[in-house]
Order: C-alpha cells, then structure tokens, then sequence
C-alpha cells in the first residue's frame, strides 16, 4: 500500500499519509462521498475529486499488479524467466510497457516464425541476428540448415528471416522506441471510400484529411473514427523510415563486414511492414481513442454536473408540454410537489391544425389548477409550440410564465419499469410530459430516474468507450445527489438509489418502510428499515434529511457521529437545537470571536474542519448548493429569427458546452454558437448558465446565429 500511496501522491501533488489513508478507508468499504465530507481529519481534507482520482488510480494500480503476477507466472511456466527478465517485469510502470516485455512469451496464433522454428532454422536466424564478421557466403552457411522439411536454401534463409523479423518486432525496446516516434511524427490520413455514401456530407472535412497525430483534436479523432465505423472513411497511420528504421538499427546493428547483413536488411523491412508497424498503428489509434474518450467523457461529466446542479424552481404548479405535429402535443399538470393533476392532448399544429382549440385546452387547464408555470421540451415542434404557449402568456393568462427545458430522455424514462411503476395506468407519451414538467421544478429528482447517457449534453456520447462512460456519469450523478442531500420522507426511490451507501435494494427498502409506517420522525428510525446495516448506515445517514422531526439537528448535514459536538457548541453559545435561525449566527460569531476555532476545536475534542462544517450547518442547516446557481430564464413572449438583428443584445441559457464554444437558448427556434474564440480568456461556462450575447451574425437559410460576447 505504502508504494501505491507514494505514487499516487506523486501525482495528485499530496502527501503520501493523505493519499494511505483513503485507500484504508476504501479498503473499509467507505464510499468516496462519506470519506471526502465525514473523514476530513484522517485525509488531511482532501476534496471529492482527489478522493475520486485516488481510486480509480489505486484501481489502475492493482490491477497493473495483477497482470503482472499473471504474466510473471506465465513466462515461469514455460521455463524462460531469466532474472533480468523478471526485474524488467518489476519495474514496468504501465500496462503499455508490460505487454511489451511480454510480447515475445505470449501465446500466439501459429505464426510464420513458429512454423520456421519447427523446421529447425532458429540457430541460422542467431546467426543473421549476431551479425558476426566472415568469408563464406550466405547460401553457403543457410545450407548446412537444409533438412527433410527445408527442402531448398531459399526456404531456409526466408523461415530464418521470419524469425528474425518476428524477434525485432517483438522487442521491447523497439516497440517502445517506435511507438514514442509514432506519437510525436506520425501522419494519420483519413480519405472517402469511393461509392460511400454520405447523405448530409457529416464527414467531408476528412475526405481528403491529413494530420499530425499529436495535433489532432479530440472531435477530429471522434469524427473520423466514426466516419471509419460506418464505411464513410478510410483510416491509416503513417511512421515515416526515418523515425522508425534507426530505432531498429540501435537494437539489431548491422555489419557490413558480415555475410549476412543482407538477410538482417531484408528482415528488418519485412518486420516494418509485415508486424512492426501495423502493431504501432493499432497501438497509436487505440491511444488517439483514448485520450479524444477521455476529453468527450469530461465534457459529458462536466455538462452533467452543471445541468444535474441547476436551481429547483419551488412552488409552481407547473404545466408540462412535450411537443409533437402528427400525434399532438402531450399535456400534463403536476403540482408543487410534483404529484399529478391533469393530462391531455392538443393538436395546435399540421395536419390538424387546431390552435384555438388548443388556446381553450391550456387556458382552462391553467386556470382551474392555477399553474404558474410552462415547461416546452426542446424538441420535435418545440419552437412551433413555444408560438403557441407565447400567444397564451401573451393574451389570455399573464400569470404564467414559461420555459424551455431540454427533454433528453424523457421517452427513455417513459418507457422504463420505473415510470410503469409510478404511472401504470398512464399512456408512454403522457408519462413524457410529466417528466419535462417535473425537470423545472427539481432536475437533479426527475433526471435521476433517467440514464445519464440519454441526457444529450455530451460529445458524440455513443461512440466513446461505454464503461468508462457510465462510470464517470454515474460518479457525478452520485457526487451531486450527495453534495444537495436528498429529503428521505419525500426522495423517489430512483433518488435514494444514489444516496452513499444505499443503492437499489435499500432505496426500495427505504420506500417500502415509508409507504406503510408514515413519515420518518428522526434518521434513527432509518435503523428499523430492513437491510439498512451500521455500515450503510454510517455511510448514508449523513446525506439524508429529515425536515420538521424530532431532532432539528436531522434536517442538516451533520453526522450523528458528531451530534455531541454540535450540542456542546450550542451549549457553549448559549443555543438549543430548536433556537431559531436567525439567532444562531450573532450568537455563534460571539462564540468564534471569544474562542477562535482552533482553541475550540481542542476544548470540545473534534477536528477544525469537522467543527467548521458544524458551524456552517448551524447556521444554514441543510444548505442546498444549487441555490446559488442563477435562475433560469422565464419567457412570457417569443422571438423569431425575423426580429433579430446584428447587434442586438439578448440574455440566454447555456444549453451545451462543447470543444468549439457553446451553443445558447435565446429564445428563438434555433441556439445560437457562440464561439470559443468570442469568449474571454480564463472563463468557463457551463451548462444552465445565464449571460448576455450580442448578435453577430444571421443565417436565416441555414438556420445558424453567431454570437458574441458582451462586456459587462
């Protein structure tokens, strides 16, 4: 463990004792957002994302380790494990490294030089490979090799020569030498296969594609293997012989004084093009895929955690509209707890055409369940329908506002068990609008219930490595559920799946308690659910909120592990549990200005960031982060891509960020770009956020508006 810490810290840049003592707790079974918020002391306050990193890299660690052993055993077994071979093994510091030491002890498939071997030629290919001075010819030494399966002396100088361009091709330092050129040097080229078809032209910018491999960009590396994936594209990856020939040549010298430098050459062009270089070029794909995975996997996970932390939009009676032309227009009506009131169906648009039947539709349902707010899903007619509810807002009902909201998956979750379970009787379609109506009020609750793939704010999201994927997403959907805490008397068991510590099973446990013993009083009546253990206990109870109960201190995100401390701090500062909010704050500043933190910390017995965590939920107890994140935009009007003009200055909503800038809701049809060369240097924005653009330019044909950015 000490070795894996020592690493680790090297590169996270911390101390070897920080990073030993969350892998103790890992290893304990502690979940990361349990270690990084209760376990403050032991890591030395290391943040989630240090925590996070040390586990998946601890993970890597291992099983680098196992491979290692696997492989050590392996080459052992067959008799050829020198002990240089093994410190080499030892000292390998990546799996890239390892499988090239392992190359040439690995089971193959019957290869050219296997079938050489059998024939007896392996001396003759030791002597090509020493290279040792001498007058007799090369026929005439490769015929003392001549044998009952060798029939001529080309055929024992070819099989020797497939041995020795096996040998080259599998040494270590070769594949290692060549492959860091190939990295650096190496062109990849990309052209249309003839007769592909292309019906948008999605790929012609790598029809005709060169490029350096280390300049590519992430999307070009995503493009153009997706282009290769439906047979759009040709791919290859050139190694030029000026980067790879003297790579060889230092580890397989020629000598010209000797009789078989010719049959070395010969060898050494056939391994090239036969084994080497192919090899390289899956080795440089594979990493290319990798990196431009890795950078689409972050965009995706930073976009996630920016739409999954926008700000619940509380007390609206919320009317949900999930557009369509042919099979109408979805409607539903849920009420401020997101319970539902009302469905329907309008046919505002073609073929049918009834917009001031669907005027009276909405307008009575708005006014009978007094909604307060309109939610549009962004897709299929949503800016047809956006017409529609702007005329409403407009004329008929002033009270109601409207937004648009991104709908991805909303039919994945239609469709799922989980909406079946909570609406059996209603019809797919419906259940869709009741998600985009229930995604105003709170998004991080309905979009739990959904796969974090099928929430479109990623990069070409299907074509990246899947695992990784789901991994890193579902990591930040349990960081964010874990970071807001989740009300556990009115959580949906999709919600509480993702609590630290639960998961499915329990989460329906938790559910299942609730539905027949009533509310949960306190969260140690969280005890008496089945299968809820003192580990899942300790690590959940934290992340869990039980508002009006027993013990006001349940409400916050302190741990009862440190309820005593939280009591003596009050105590101390002449407050109870019950005192109110706003006399906490007065009264706990006169405590922090008489006895500085640290002396108290000492004198109660706690660490300093556990009694700074206290403090803060003393006075804002069960702090919901999101509340600091601006409030999205509501509409009562709408505008067309008529009514805009170059200068114009607008507020919108960032709807995506990707590698070229963000694409931003301005309240028209189409989201405007605004390029990455338009934003200021050293800004980073991310999904849901407001800012002011300025018109700059309008492709009304295409459909396209560029933006700029507007100096405050």
């Amino acid at each position: 463990m000490t070795l894996y810490a020592e690493k680790i810290a090297l590169e996270l840049k911390v101390r070897p004792q920080q990073v030993a003592a969350v892998i103790s707790l890992l290893d304990e079974g502690n979940t990361i957002p349990f270690i990084s918020r209760y376990r403050k002391e032991m890591t030395g306050t290391l943040d989630e994302e240090q925590v996070r990193l040390t586990a998946e890299m601890l993970e890597k660690l291992r099983a680098l380790d196992e491979r290692r052993a696997a492989i050590l055993k392996s080459i052992e077994e067959q008799g050829k494990l020198t002990d240089e071979l093994k410190a080499a093994l030892e000292a390998a510091e990546n799996m890239t490294a390892l499988e090239d030491l392992y190359a040439p002890y690995k089971p193959k498939r019957r290869t050219r030089a296997m079938i050489a071997r059998e024939k007896g030629l392996e001396l003759l290919a030791e002597v090509i490979l020493k290279q040792a001075r001498g007058d007799r010819p090369a026929e005439d030494i490769a015929a003392g090799y001549l044998n009952d399966q060798v029939a001529s002396i080309e055929d024992a100088l070819q099989g020797a020569r497939d041995i020795v361009a096996e040998t080259i091709s599998d040494n270590a330092n070769v594949r290692q030498g060549v492959r860091e050129k190939a990295l650096k040097f190496a062109m990849l080229y990309a052209e249309k296969i003839e007769g592909a078809l292309d019906e948008k032209s999605v790929y012609e910018s790598y029809y005709d594609f060169s490029g350096r491999v280390d300049r590519l960009q992430p999307h070009q590396i995503l493009a153009i293997n997706r282009g290769e994936k439906e047979n759009i594209l040709r791919v290859r990856v050139e190694v030029a012989e000026k980067d790879w020939q003297p790579v060889v040549e230092s580890e397989f010298e020629a000598n010209i004084l000797s009789p078989m430098v010719d049959q070395l050459m010969l060898a050494i062009e056939d391994s090239a093009q036969r084994l080497l270089l192919p090899a390289i070029e899956r080795d440089v794909r594979r990493e290319l895929s990798e990196k431009a995975d890795g950078h689409a996997i972050n965009v995706f996970a930073v976009n996630l955690r920016a739409l999954l932390g926008q700000p619940p939009l509380a007390n609206q009676t919320v009317l949900g509209l999930d557009p369509g032309f042919r099979t109408g227009t979805k409607v539903a009506v849920v009420d401020p707890t997101g319970k539902l009131l009302d469905t329907g169906t309008i046919y505002p648009h073609a073929p049918q055409n009834k917009w001031a039947e669907a005027i009276d539709t909405l307008q009575d349902m708005i006014n009978r369940h007094k909604v307060t707010l309109i939610t549009i899903g962004n897709g299929t007619a949503s800016r047809e329908t956006e017409k529609l509810v702007a005329e409403l807002t407009s004329n008929k009902v002033k009270s109601a506002k409207y937004l648009i909201v991104n709908e991805a998956g909303a039919s994945v979750y239609s469709a799922s068990p989980l909406a079946r379970a909570e609406f059996p009787d209603l019809d797919v379609s419906i259940r869709g609008a009741v998600s985009i109506a229930r995604r105003a009020q709170d998004p991080l609750a309905e979009l739990v219930k959904i796969d974090p793939k099928s929430i479109g704010v990623g990069l070409y999201q299907h074509d990246v490595d899947q695992t990784a994927l789901s991994h890193a997403l579902d990591g930040v959907v349990e960081s964010v559920v874990n970071q807001v805490g989740v009300d556990v008397n009115t959580a949906s068991p999709a919600l509480l799946t993702h609590v630290s510590g639960v998961g499915p099973k329990l989460a329906a446990g938790i559910v299942a308690y609730r539905d027949s013993n009533g509310v949960f009083k306190s969260r140690e009546e969280l005890k008496k659910v089945s299968g809820l253990g003192p580990k899942a206990y300790e690590q959940s109870v934290g992340f869990m909120r039980i508002r009006d109960g027993k013990n006001p201190l349940d409400a916050s995100a302190i741990h009862p592990e440190s309820y005593p401390v939280a009591l003596a701090v009050l105590e101390r500062a002449g407050l109870t549990p019950a005192s109110p909010l706003n006399e906490r704050k007065p009264a706990l500043d006169a405590l922090t200005a008489k006895t500085p933190p640290e002396k108290l910390a000492a004198e109660i017995g706690c660490g300093l960031p556990t009694l700074k965590d206290i403090l803060e939920q003393l006075i804002r107890p069960g702090r919901d982060p999101r509340e600091e994140t601006p409030a999205p935009i509501l509409r009562s009007d709408v505008l067309k891509m008529e009514d805009l003009a170059a200068g114009m200055e607008l507020k919108g909503t960032v709807r995506n960020v990707v590698d070229f800038g963000a694409f931003v809701d301005i309240g028209v049809k189409q989201d405007g770009l605004l390029h990455k060369s338009q934003i200021p240097f050293g800004t980073v924005l991310k999904v849901g956020d407001i800012i002011d653009v300025e018109i700059q330019k309008i492709e009304q044909e295409r459909g396209r508006i560029g933006l700029g950015w507007v100096k405050k």
